[in-house]
């Protein structure tokens, strides 16, 4: 029997009819074009474009609800796609991978310099990234020099934001790039990326963009904005607490890290999403006591994690 244009809408219905509490806040997107006539394919990428999720994430959320209707022999629009084969992910197997990170990072310091980053790193804090910004080479190397020096001594895991080159030449544990940063490479710089043992970690705001993060075979990846935040201009509307969820099912053979406008209070209902790690900016450097903040954030996520 084939399948009807009614028969179609009345799957996507049922789709959005299952889901649209957990994905709610959405405003909905334009249904992107259809590269194929498979009526499920058409069915999920109507629904989740109503949903909200834009034109490259609902296409590969469709392409995946297809791939599992095909693998099951059968359709469900009430469960979400999140076995790692519908959507094609690598997760780190193969030779071309970076170097491995604990998949529980803990709490994650974005610091803006070296004295910050010394100051976090002996106050415990296991994970801490320098986002150093400047367009002054010499600069540039001598802060992600002064970071390396500054959690010498302690267990703190050290990435710099952006200057892979810089990190490389002095030692840091990792490199952090965004989906900008990724653009700019090229293949010889992954290359060497891989080849000197840095472990990379990866920006992502959705299913289209962690699928090319899981390509490059990272140490982890984030996903964010998870709330608004005022620290930088997003592309991305905040993904929120449903979308995270799903995400992190989808992901969990990975080190993952939930960025933006995460405070205190929201520690809770991230963490039990399944992430390991939380990065936090306006969390420590806008608080009154430093030191006591970051046991604070440190005793919630240990808490959490129980």
């Amino acid at each position: 029997m084939s399948t009807t244009p009614d028969d179609i809408d009345r799957m996507a219905q049922d789709i959005v009819r299952h889901h649209a509490t957990t994905f709610a806040g959405f405003a909905p997107q334009p249904t992107p074009a259809s590269d194929t006539q498979e009526p499920v394919y058409q069915a999920a990428l109507q629904a989740c474009s109503t949903l909200g999720f834009i034109a490259a994430d609902a296409l590969c959320l469709a392409r995946a609800w297809q791939a599992r209707t095909q693998r099951t022999g059968q359709f469900s629009a009430a469960d979400w796609p999140d076995d790692p084969r519908d959507f094609g992910l690598r997760l780190r197997n193969g030779p071309h991978v970076f170097a491995a990170c604990p998949m529980q990072l803990g709490l994650y310091a974005v610091l803006p310099d070296a004295t910050w980053v010394q100051r976090m790193a002996h106050a415990g804090v296991p994970t801490v990234q320098l986002r150093f910004k400047s367009s002054d080479p010499a600069a540039i190397a001598r802060e992600v020099a002064a970071a390396v020096q500054a959690v010498r001594g302690t267990p703190a895991r050290l990435f710099i934001n952006d200057h892979w080159r810089a990190a490389i030449e002095a030692g840091a544990y990792g490199v952090h790039l965004g989906q900008e940063d990724l653009d700019a490479l090229q293949l010889e710089d992954l290359q060497t990326l891989r080849a000197s043992g840095m472990r990379l970690g990866v920006s992502t705001h959705g299913y289209a963009e962690m699928l090319r993060a899981d390509a490059l075979g990272p140490s982890y990846i984030a996903l964010g904005a998870v709330f608004p935040t005022t620290l930088k201009a997003m592309a991305t509307a905040p993904q929120g607490l449903g979308r995270l969820a799903a995400y992190a099912r989808l992901l969990k053979s990975y080190p993952l890290v939930a960025i933006g406008g995460i405070g205190a209070e929201q520690f809770a209902p991230v963490l039990a999403t399944g992430v390991g790690a939380i990065a936090v900016v306006r969390a420590l450097l806008n608080a009154a006591d430093l030191d006591a903040e970051a046991q604070k954030l440190m005793e919630l996520m240990a808490a959490a994690l129980r």
